[in-house]
């Protein structure tokens, strides 16, 4: 009985948990599903000290910390901070991110010297930045983190389970669809690979890497492309708020959406997943152009 006992199964009891972006969009989600359910400590690190202090209001084991992904300094100073405060982490979560906007043209149906001219509309540091935030940053931020990850292994205190980091992809990623190219999707195929080129080189430490790959979930990163979905009047995380040729799932993500897929990796139920990429997004990724 005890190995299917799902308040066993799926309890993230006591756990010490980081969550980069952690106030707003998708890491808030990720925030009330720690803090909500009994984590000991849920650190949110970001970069508006506003929408931080926000969001730690939701519980008093929601700890704000202001610091820059992008930064190798902030990110130590900040996996300092949680060193002198708990001592060790079970579970990182990597999930800051931005999307610049994509050329927005259709090349079906405007010609090559319009699609070139808004094409180089784009900004290049765009591009960087996208690249610096949703790419490079998983593994410096997991690298400064790794000690506290080992500490938490040694604590044993997330019984049948090992550390683990879990990296916010998106099917972005996996799609070639020809109007939103640009910066977000290749940053996110780049991220895609490196949770699971991690998830190996971390398997000789005990430390689990594994990914999640949402749709469209209420953000503001998200946005443009919800409105693309256009303006029913319903709430968009109602079902039947979206034509199945939108989403198939007639809705947008919900937070119990997420809550349930991190509370399964981050629980014993998913001890034994690594190097996974778990897709969430109504069955959108299934209706696009893309490779999956």
């Amino acid at each position: 009985m005890e190995e299917t006992d799902p308040k066993k199964l799926f309890s993230v009891e006591g756990m010490v948990v980081v969550i980069t972006g952690g106030g707003t969009g998708i890491g808030l989600m990720m925030t009330k599903a720690f803090a909500h359910n009994g984590a000991a400590k849920v650190y949110i690190i970001g970069r508006r000290k506003e929408k931080l202090d926000e969001a730690a209001k939701l519980s008093p084991n929601i700890i704000p910390i202001v610091g820059d992904v992008t930064s190798k300094e902030s990110l130590l100073q900040a996996a300092d901070q949680i060193q002198k405060d708990a001592g060790f982490i079970n579970l990182l979560c990597c999930n800051s991110g931005n999307m610049p906007p994509p050329v927005g043209l259709d090349p079906t149906k405007v010609s090559l010297q319009e699609y070139r001219k808004k094409a180089l509309e784009q900004k290049t540091e765009d591009w960087v930045d996208g690249f610096a935030i949703n790419s490079v940053s998983v593994p410096f931020t997991t690298f400064a983190f790794l000690e506290l990850l080992d500490a938490g292994n040694k604590k044993g205190n997330a019984p049948g389970r090992m550390s683990q980091v879990v990296v916010t992809s998106s099917i972005a990623g996996y799609l070639r669809v020809p109007k939103n190219f640009g910066c977000y999707p290749a940053t996110k195929a780049a991220t895609t690979h490196l949770i699971k080129h991690l998830s190996g080189v971390l398997a000789s430490y005990n430390i689990r890497v594994n990914g999640i790959a949402p749709g469209l979930f209420p953000s503001e990163l998200a946005a443009g492309l919800i409105a693309q979905g256009g303006d029913t009047g319903k709430d968009p995380t109602e079902d039947g708020a979206y034509e199945t040729s939108f989403i198939p799932g007639q809705r947008l993500g919900r937070t119990g959406d997420m809550a349930g897929a991190l509370i399964y990796l981050a629980s014993a139920a998913g001890a034994y997943i690594n190097g996974n990429i778990q897709v969430m997004d109504g069955g959108r990724i299934g209706i696009l152009n893309g490779t999956y």
